[in-house]
């Protein structure tokens, strides 16, 4: 296992929570059509694709042969419409606690840092957040075809900051994102359930990464060579 040089690092779970402006874009929607939406029904759509989500919610509300192929596609079309709406307005205030902190100490080390996310809004989310400027590389939506657990998003992300598979860490809160840097050939940073078994490296979030920052445990899993870290659950 080589140096780590790079860092690869997922967007929402990681850097900034957005799933609750997902909620209220298809809670809008299901309103405009008729029916309730709530978290509950939201749970349904975590880690599924928009026009799958679509369909689901269609189904809870009992219309999902109501409407054509391409009425599915204005529909979910207009629910992104809300979604930027609302995350348009975010602050800086609305980064994961040590996010900031972690990407400029890596920076401040010498390590590269890139995004790799599906999300096809990530670039103005990063804006509003103000740490665009803290990544060498973003891979988004509009970059990649094949979504996770396919590791293009991490292989492109480790061919635009000109580091081998071998020398990034990826961060993740997402078993399939997991899967995607280990087919990758990637060592892997599990963020948030200690259910995500098959990453090196599992911590409630990044801001236990600054903590652990100058500690042995750090330097196994981001800078040693040849060591094989532990699972780490806190």
């Amino acid at each position: 296992m080589k140096t780590a040089r790079a860092a690869i690092f997922d967007l929402d779970g990681v850097i900034v929570d957005t799933a609750r402006y997902h909620y209220l874009a298809w809670k809008r929607l299901a309103a405009e059509l008729g029916f309730d939406f709530t978290e509950q029904d939201n749970e349904r759509l975590k880690g599924v694709s928009r026009m799958r989500s679509l369909e689901i919610l269609l189904e809870i509300g009992n219309c999902e042969r109501a409407f054509s192929s391409e009425q599915k596609e204005n529909l979910a079309r207009q629910k992104n419409e809300w979604y930027v709406e609302y995350i348009s307005r975010m602050t800086r205030s609305e980064i994961l606690p040590g996010a900031r902190e972690y990407l400029e100490l890596l920076r401040e080390c010498g390590k590269k840092t890139a995004l790799g996310s599906a999300s096809k809004n990530a670039p103005l989310i990063l804006e509003k957040l103000g740490i665009a400027s803290l990544f060498d590389a973003i891979i988004d939506g509009n970059k990649v075809r094949a979504a996770k657990p396919d590791p293009e998003v991490f292989l492109l992300g480790a061919r635009e900051l000109d580091i081998a598979p071998a020398e990034c860490v990826v961060f993740e809160d997402a078993e399939a994102g997991v899967e995607a840097a280990r087919r990758a050939g990637m060592r892997v940073v599990g963020i948030g359930s200690p259910q995500i078994l098959s990453a090196d490296l599992v911590v409630p979030g990044l801001h236990v990464m600054v903590a652990l920052f100058q500690t042995e445990l750090h330097s196994d899993m981001v800078d040693a060579e040849g060591l094989e870290p532990p699972t780490l659950s806190v």
